[in-house]
């Protein structure tokens, strides 16, 4: 119900924080025994989201769930691998290097928020970026491979500097799609300028 009433950046962003908290706790809790109670649990919701995409549901919900069904997929694959690296502590390389969102007291005003209001951060590695509540429509997300991982590390890293980065590469490899996803990720506006000079 939850998913049909709410815009899909509200119901990614909710998905993601919870997810975060739920491997952060069992982690802390059991260690790689918790983290396998959370990969069955979420191979069963995946199972449930199916069920309802297979029912009569409305486009926006659809892409909705389908946006869901991608981050949830590369969530169960993450909690997967530190499975399989035998991670047992939230402060492990394996689960520091993922981008994970928390809810934390912000200390300092800025234009969407005020200090002392609670605001969703993202973080991945040592470098932490404010959620920025940009809406950037009702779309897909970006199936999210080991290079795309990568990617997300050395920009989010740079932006963490308040630097800039550039991805270089053959033309249709995804570097565009990789930066647009990243933004849609921390809810940044993000303007592509196409500069070729075949245009």
């Amino acid at each position: 119900q939850f998913v049909q009433e709410w815009t899909g950046m509200i119901v990614l962003a909710a998905d993601c924080l919870f997810w975060t908290k739920d491997v952060e706790e069992s982690l802390r809790k059991g260690g790689v025994r918790g983290i396998a109670a959370v990969e069955e649990r979420m191979q069963a919701e995946l199972a449930d989201i199916v069920q309802l995409v297979r029912g009569s549901i409305g486009k926006q919900v659809r892409l909705i769930l389908g946006a869901m069904v991608v981050l949830d997929v590369h969530n169960k694959d993450v909690v997967s691998l530190l499975i399989r690296n035998e991670c047992s502590a939230p402060e492990e390389f394996d689960w520091n290097s993922q981008l994970r969102y928390y809810l934390q007291v912000a200390s300092y005003d800025a234009p969407w928020h005020r200090k002392g209001e609670e605001v969703v951060m993202t973080k991945m590695m040592n470098a932490s970026l404010a959620y920025g509540y940009e809406y950037l429509g009702n779309s897909m997300r970006l199936v999210v491979t080991p290079l795309t991982d990568r990617c997300y590390r050395t920009l989010f890293g740079a932006l963490h500097l308040s630097l800039g980065g550039a991805p270089e590469g053959p033309a249709g490899t995804g570097k565009t799609e990789t930066v647009k996803d990243l933004a849609k990720a921390i809810a940044k506006q993000c303007i592509v300028f196409n500069c070729s000079d075949g245009l």
